[in-house]
């Protein structure tokens, strides 16, 4: 039986950094705000756009908050690609992961239409499975969104893996029981990522090829 293999998406298919951060100083100098230094937006990415923004306010008020979220998905949705590229060697493993066979998704926390659109743009014809964060579906770690891939046609939790930079992904993949891979190229502390325990650790993409292959039958 094919193996299923799942990414998230910030942080372990692409580095979204520049344009997430690009884009949340435009939107919160447009109202006045502080911006905030790459290392310190990398702090704030993870858990969607809505706490991107509260992260990067603090005590704002709500009509700012409101104000700011829309700016940053405007600007966003205009911009993204100037700040967003996949990591060195991810088209090579994706590439062959495919001709394998396996089944392959994405599963983020960035809203559904940002996580499709750079899907389409950056990985065309490659996953069957998108999802990103819908209203009425709760954000990772609550496993409801990997569920939502794992009932699909092809797919069997006995035989899929969740693969993602943060511990948000690892207990996801652990709600569900399936087994998880860390990496450790993207916005986490390797650290922390290890106290969260996943089935295997991974330092670059490299390493996780030759893990994705020694694990498919």
């Amino acid at each position: 039986m094919s193996r299923g293999w799942i990414f998230d998406l910030d942080g372990t298919l692409v580095d979204s950094l520049p344009g997430i951060g690009a884009s949340l100083n435009a939107a919160l100098a447009s109202q006045g705000q502080d911006t905030h230094e790459p290392a310190q937006v990398r702090t704030f990415i993870g858990d969607g756009a809505e706490m991107l923004v509260r992260r990067a306010l603090k005590n704002a008020d709500e009509h700012t908050f409101a104000a700011v979220l829309q700016k940053f998905r405007e600007h966003y949705a205009a911009h993204w690609q100037e700040g967003t590229e996949p990591y060195v060697g991810i088209q090579e493993l994706l590439g062959k992961l495919r001709a394998s066979g396996d089944c392959l998704a994405v599963l983020s926390n960035k809203p559904h239409p940002f996580t499709t659109t750079i899907v389409e743009v950056l990985f065309p014809n490659t996953f069957g499975w998108v999802v990103g964060q819908r209203r009425g579906i709760p954000h990772k770690p609550d496993p409801t969104g990997l569920w939502e891939i794992l009932h699909a046609p092809s797919w069997s939790a006995k035989n899929a893996v969740l693969i993602g930079d943060s511990v948000m992904d690892l207990h996801t993949a652990q709600a569900a029981g399936i087994e998880s891979i860390a990496v450790t190229w993207g916005y986490h502390n390797r650290n922390v990522l290890l106290d969260a325990k996943p089935t295997h650790l991974i330092e670059d993409v490299s390493e996780l090829c030759d893990l994705l292959f020694v694990s498919t039958p």
